[in-house]
């Protein structure tokens, strides 16, 4: 087995791990989210928690949707071998993008840490779709290379969450921050992190040949 194909395997099983554990949490643990609604509150607007737990398990659900459906297109086999699979999978990536981020607008403005962490989340609900029609235009001009520049960038989205959360824990266990501060830096901070990864692994494709 090549390296390449060693590290998209071991890419797969953290995505199944993670997926698993998501769902695990939202539906079956705290389908009440009582621990993660327990941090918000101080909302200075009013919360309906029935209606925001239903956007939420929707968000959760596509997120799943989009991390394993952008984690199986990856390959070149898939593409060459299975085009009209690769093709309807992209879009139903693109699909599942577009409703997390319009579950992710509701919840916004009820973000812990208030307005700040709100912004931060509009922001990402902006770039997100935006990364992920950008390959879209790239692949129907048929620019192979850029459509597989911008899914990168837009794939790493996907970890926004399981990445807001590392950084929230080392903001609160590693230097005490309130847990509303540490998320807020957690979301801004998990921002700049994902955009940062996707430009290092393109980068690091650009050093070897790239199949067009």
């Amino acid at each position: 087995m090549s390296n390449a194909k060693r590290l998209y395997s071991l890419m797969l099983i953290a995505v199944a791990v993670f997926v698993a554990y998501a769902l695990y949490k939202n539906f079956v643990h705290d389908p009440q989210a009582a621990e993660f609604l327990g941090h918000k509150s101080n909302l200075k607007r009013e919360l309906n928690v029935s209606m925001w737990l239903n956007v939420m398990y929707v968000h959760v659900a596509f997120a799943c949707v989009a991390m394993l459906s952008g984690a199986v297109n990856f390959p070149s086999s898939i593409r060459t071998k299975y085009s009209r699979f690769h093709r309807i999978n992209g879009y139903v990536y693109a699909i599942s993008v577009l409703i997390v981020v319009l579950t992710s607008g509701y919840m916004a403005p009820y973000a812990t840490g208030g307005k700040a962490a709100g912004m931060a989340f509009n922001l990402l609900n902006l770039l997100w779709p935006a990364m992920t029609l950008a390959a879209i235009v790239q692949i129907r001009k048929k620019r192979i290379a850029k459509h597989r520049k911008w899914m990168i960038r837009s794939y790493a989205f996907c970890f926004t969450n399981l990445s807001i959360h590392l950084l929230t824990t080392l903001a609160t266990a590693g230097f005490g921050l309130a847990y509303a501060t540490g998320y807020t830096i957690g979301v801004y901070g998990s921002i700049v992190m994902l955009l940062a990864a996707a430009e290092l692994i393109n980068r690091a494709r650009n050093r070897r040949p790239t199949p067009s």
